[in-house]
């Protein structure tokens, strides 16, 4: 078999059991994350190398987020100081590529997105820390999760690919 049927099975096969674990238990997973962190174990090169490089830059990038809101959350200003708080925020974010171990942003972009979504969209008192950390690790929960469906679905692929040889 050649490798894009045997990810096509391999992804395939596991996103319906990644989106039962979403909607199907009461964890609180958020299944959009999953599969963004899913999708960044690819673009961060696969393997045991993409999975770190990819679940450290989601922590990163949903700290960096989650301090930005708390602050944000904190001062109550207009937009102009959001948008102050939130540009400054993002400098330190991509700042951070200075250490090798968060030099991955679009992952850290990633973390940093997901977690200013599911925060803003679904009304975390992002003021209040508890509440802000408490939704920032359930995205990075997700994220991270994706990303071990990530190297499961390159191990399976990789396994149907071999099998048919």
């Amino acid at each position: 078999m050649n490798l894009i049927n045997a990810l096509a099975i391999s992804i395939g096969v596991l996103a319906a059991v990644a989106t039962w674990l979403c909607l199907g238990t009461g964890f609180g997973l958020q299944v959009w994350a999953l599969f963004i962190g899913w999708g960044s174990f690819y673009h961060t090169g696969g393997k045991t190398d993409g999975l770190t490089k990819s679940a450290v830059n989601h922590i990163w990038g949903a700290l960096v987020a989650s301090v930005a809101l708390i602050v944000v959350g904190t001062v109550a200003g207009s937009v102009i100081v959001t948008s102050v708080i939130v540009g400054v925020s993002v400098v330190v974010l991509v700042l951070g590529a200075h250490l090798p171990l968060l030099a991955t942003i679009p992952a850290a972009v990633y973390g940093y997105a997901s977690t200013a979504a599911f925060a803003l969209l679904t009304g975390v008192a992002i003021g209040e820390p508890a509440a802000m950390l408490k939704a920032a690790g359930m995205v990075v929960l997700s994220l991270v999760i994706g990303n071990i469906f990530g190297l499961v679905s390159e191990k399976g692929a990789g396994a149907l690919v071999k099998s048919d040889s």
